[in-house]
Order: structure tokens, then sequence, then C-alpha cells
């Protein structure tokens, strides 16, 4: 079969596509033009193919990540058993896949999304609310438009805008505790997911597994197995074969690269396998450092990146948007807010995480570089930041 190029930003064409595409008459590509750059495919895909969803992820490696109509229906089942059924609401980009099974949730229960109007804000999240007929309703967020929302909701209509879902998916990203509670309180019903494109999207409901799916650690990797895991990569059999691997069972892995462990059936994420620097010949994982840093009232929405220190070879700096607004043109005011930010934040990873681990820097930005999916860009992030401190 051969794929068919939809633009995933455009919804109401990836959601004209999705019943051919279902069917397996007509797989979508979302991301990419299909062609000879594709190892050699020129777009052909399995049998049973319905999307191939282009995709870098956080670490700017480029992959389309072949998605069977099987595996799509799976995880959209098994989701509607789990938190139930009714309509959606999208607020996310039809290209990314919890975007995507927003659209094909509705589709397999028969009903109608409604498409969030233009960029994604307080009042498109309310004017987008009120078009949900009565009855349960769900909807997907990553936890930047969730703060988003909270910020806002001294507003009365996005209070009741957050509490009139039945469940707030959150994924894409670890969601802060802080954030988190901040719902908690508001009312909101929050639902954190773990999952990725590989596994057609969210597969952990707050740390416990869909029904048939199975998560494991092996040596500290996160390892999943189910009917809701992808194909491969396309044009890519090396990558899929290192991804992708059978136990002696003949039972299908995919090593998602995570850190973390199962215990009691529950899953918990601690970071990337690989996002670990040296720093004075000690490991530190920065996602740790991470977690740490976003409990400091002012930096839950913080990134923390590897920097180059002469001392001892690696460090990390914080990076916030507006980390130091004040609300005044005082650089001095400014400047000691940004301090006093920055020694909460290295007394807490101390704490948490051990002295070794302390970030060195605290570094504010206009706003942070995303990528589509909404996850911060973390290679654009750690490249400005990199520049910023060797042109000093």
């Amino acid at each position: 079969m051969r794929l068919r190029a939809v633009d995933g930003a455009d919804p109401v064409a990836v959601a004209a596509g999705l019943p051919a595409a279902l069917d397996g008459t007509a797989p979508l590509a979302l991301g990419f033009a299909p062609g000879p750059d594709d190892a050699g495919t020129d777009g052909e895909v399995p049998d049973g193919t319905a999307v191939v969803i282009a995709t870098s992820g956080s670490t700017g490696v480029p992959k389309r990540v072949i998605l069977s109509a099987a595996a799509l229906t799976a995880s959209a089942e098994a989701t509607a058993r789990r938190i139930g059924s009714g309509q959606w609401m999208l607020a996310l980009s039809a290209g990314y896949v919890a975007g995507l099974q927003v659209l094909v949730r509705s589709h397999l229960a028969g009903t109608t999304p409604v498409l969030l109007d233009g960029r994604f804000t307080p009042a498109s999240f309310v004017a987008a609310t009120r078009l949900l007929r009565a009855g349960p309703r769900f909807t997907s967020l990553v936890p930047a438009q969730l703060a988003t929302l909270l910020d806002a909701a001294a507003d009365a209509d996005v209070r009741a805008a957050l509490r009139s879902y039945d469940a707030l998916l959150l994924g894409g990203q670890a969601l802060p505790p802080a954030l988190r509670d901040r719902a908690a309180d508001l009312g909101a019903r929050v639902a954190r997911t773990y999952g990725s494109s590989e596994t057609a999207g969210g597969c952990v409901y707050d740390g416990v597994p869909l029904d048939g799916v199975r998560v494991e650690a092996v040596d500290g990797e996160l390892r999943i197995s189910g009917p809701t895991l992808a194909d491969g990569y396309l044009g890519d059999r090396e990558l899929t074969a290192r991804t992708f691997v059978a136990d002696a069972a003949g039972a299908r892995w995919y090593r998602t690269g995570d850190a973390g462990e199962v215990a009691d059936g529950r899953v918990a994420v601690t970071g990337r396998v690989d996002n670990v620097i040296v720093s004075g010949g000690v490991n530190v994982s920065l996602d740790r450092v991470e977690r740490a840093v976003r409990t400091v009232p002012g930096l839950e929405g913080a990134v923390v990146v590897a920097i180059p220190d002469e001392r001892w070879g690696q460090g990390s700096a914080i990076v916030v948007a507006g980390a130091t607004d004040t609300g005044t043109s005082d650089p001095v005011e400014a400047s000691s807010r940004g301090i006093r930010l920055l020694n909460a934040a290295r007394d807490r990873v101390a704490a948490e995480v051990g002295n070794a681990a302390r970030p060195a820097l605290l570094v504010p930005v206009d706003e942070l570089p995303l990528l589509a999916s909404g996850k911060p860009d973390r290679s654009a992030i750690a490249a400005r930041i990199v520049r910023r401190i060797t042109a000093r």
C-alpha cells in the first residue's frame, strides 16, 4: 500500500481521511511527504497500516512511526474502557499521536469531536468547551496548556470549563506535582498518561497500564508490550530492530529509552536513560534534577539542560520563561529574584539528588522553544544556552 500525505495541522483533513486509513485502503502520512528518501520505500507500507507519523521527539532524531489500524483501535478501545466514552474536544495538533487519538476515539464511537479554533488560549478553550453537548466530555492537553488555563482560572468561565470535563488527559511530558495539585484544588479531573507514538499514544494512565498492555523494567529501562505497539519505523530496519525486540516466548517489546521501575503493578518513570551528565566524576540524571527544580514555586515550567563546565566537565542550567519578571523595570530587583530562585533550586536539588547535581545557572528567556507536540524542544534550548554561555 502507498501512503497519502495529509497536513497534520489540518484536523478536518485528517478526520476526513481516517475512515479509509482505518479500513486499510488509504493509509495516511502525517508530517512528511513520502518518497524515495524513505530508504527506498517510496511510500510503500505493510498491509494493515493506518498512519505513519513523523516525529523527532525531544532529542531531535527524526523517526517515521508505522501505526496499524489494529494498534490505534486497541488503544482507543482500552482508553474508553478505562475512562469512559463521550464527546472529545481536540486541543492538540492532529499530527501528534495524542491529537490523532482524539479523532480515532471519536470516529470509533460515532461522535463528532469539537475542534478548538485557532491558537490555544483560555478564551479559545472556553469557546470550544461550550460547543460540547451535554454528557461525558474529554480532552487531551500537554502540561504547558494546563498551566496556561490554571493561570487564568481567576476567570469563572475558565474554571467552569476545566471542571466540566470528565477527564483531562495529560501527556507529552512529566506533569509537575505543583501543577497537578493546583488542578486538583480547582476540581479539574486530570489523568496522567504515559506513552509515545510507538505505543499509539498513552498506554499507562496514572501509573496503571491499560488493558492488554504489559510494562517491565529491564536493566533500569522501561519496556512495553501489547496490542498498541507500532510496527516499526518507515525505511529504517536497523532502528526498528534495535527498538522493538522479541523475548524468548516471541512477544514483541518496545524499548522506550525511559528509565523507571514497576512495583505492585504501577509504573514510575524517572527520566531518560541517556539524559545523564558526568559532573566531577559523578553521574547526574538531569531528569531527576528537573523534577526537583520544578517543585520550587516559580520554576514549575523550568527545563534543565547540560552545559560545559571548566572545573567539573559538565554542569546544568535551569532555563525558564520569564523567571526574573518582577513587574518592574528595575534590573537590580529582577536580578535579586533570579538569585533567590536559583538558590532555592540548588538547595532543593542538593537535598533530593545530591550536591554534585546542583545547577550552576538560572537563565531566563522570553519563551521556551516548543516542538509541534507541545513538548520543550530540548535540543534547541540547550544549543541556545550553550551559545549564550560561550559568547560571554
